[in-house]
């Protein structure tokens, strides 16, 4: 499969996305890391995302296709919505013409592509706080190892990481 599909997320210092569904990310990331998020998605020009991350947005991104993955919900304005295996998924995507997905969350739809070995790059922006508890960036074990690329502070606390998968 030519398509790169990569995972983006912005965790907290002890390794959370969030406090719980919906504690949304623009209350505690920082305006860098929002601003390579939208460079970013809109480089790859499709976001992937789950049902409570797009309630969470509230709206589809603009200048993205934006996918949602929903077994309940069927109509959202502005958003394609799909029950699809990840791989058919993707090759779907490569078929129309797209180069790079991004897969934006949350923790079930990054288990569900990661654990079938479909991700090639990982961003990871670290935010200066702490949760103490709160979600995971995967809710199952998962198996992978990771070369870290790069590493850019996007201010004077927060970090972004790179890698590539395995």
């Amino acid at each position: 499969m030519a398509i790169s599909p990569f995972i983006i997320a912005s965790i907290s210092a002890d390794g959370f996305i969030a406090r719980n569904s919906s504690h949304l990310s623009l209350e505690w990331t920082s305006k860098e890391d929002t601003q390579f998020f939208v460079k970013r998605t809109k480089q790859a020009g499709v976001i992937v995302m789950g049902l409570n991350t797009y309630k969470t947005i509230g709206k589809p991104l603009p200048e993205r296709l934006n996918i949602v993955y929903s077994n309940t919900e069927k109509n959202f304005p502005g958003a394609e919505v799909t029950e699809a295996d990840p791989g058919d998924l993707l090759a779907d995507l490569e078929k129309r013409g797209y180069k790079e997905v991004a897969i934006c969350g949350g923790s079930s739809i990054y288990t569900m592509f990661m654990e079938r070995r479909l991700i090639k790059k990982l961003y990871l922006t670290i935010e200066p706080v702490v949760f103490g508890e709160g979600l995971k960036l995967f809710q199952k074990e998962i198996d992978a190892k990771l070369d870290l690329r790069a590493v850019e502070k996007l201010n004077d606390n927060t970090v972004l990481l790179e890698y590539n998968i395995q």
